[in-house]
């Protein structure tokens, strides 16, 4: 599934790339690295590519978690850059089975729900070269 998503159009052209998908889908490691695709006009890596990279993974990871019962749509993003990045960057993304099942229990009594999802795009320093933030709307389907 790992290879399949990195070959799909719209993710491949970002220079991004899923390293890591749990079975879960709960844990997905993704890299960016500064490449000939990444790199932005001052030799660092590009902005949007960091989106890009980031953009659907915490909504895949819920649709993939709660399945055809719900919608899931990403309804909003920030991204905070932090310092300028020249080295492959790194981003984990998690969904606990804690936080799904809250998700699943406010939905038996409201509508909708949003949730902010936060990941860090961190060098193998570990320095935080951007902060991303997305808003993601859950309700049930029908």
């Amino acid at each position: 599934m790992r290879h399949a998503f990195n070959l799909y159009p719209c993710y491949r052209g970002t220079g991004g790339r899923v390293v890591e998908l749990d079975a879960s889908w709960r844990r997905v490691v993704v890299e960016v690295p500064l490449s000939r695709k990444t790199r932005n006009y001052v030799g660092t890596i590009f902005g949007g590519s960091m989106f890009g990279a980031a953009d659907p993974i915490y909504m895949l990871m819920l649709i993939k978690n709660l399945g055809s019962g719900y919608v899931v749509w990403d309804k909003s993003a920030q991204i905070r850059f932090r310092r300028p990045a020249t080295t492959t960057l790194r981003g984990e993304f998690t969904v606990s089975e804690a936080e799904l099942e809250e998700i699943r229990a406010e939905l038996t009594s409201k509508d909708a729900v949003e949730r902010t999802f936060v990941v860090e795009l961190v060098d193998a320093s570990g320095s935080v070269a951007a902060r991303i933030e997305k808003l993601v709307h859950v309700k049930k389907r029908g």
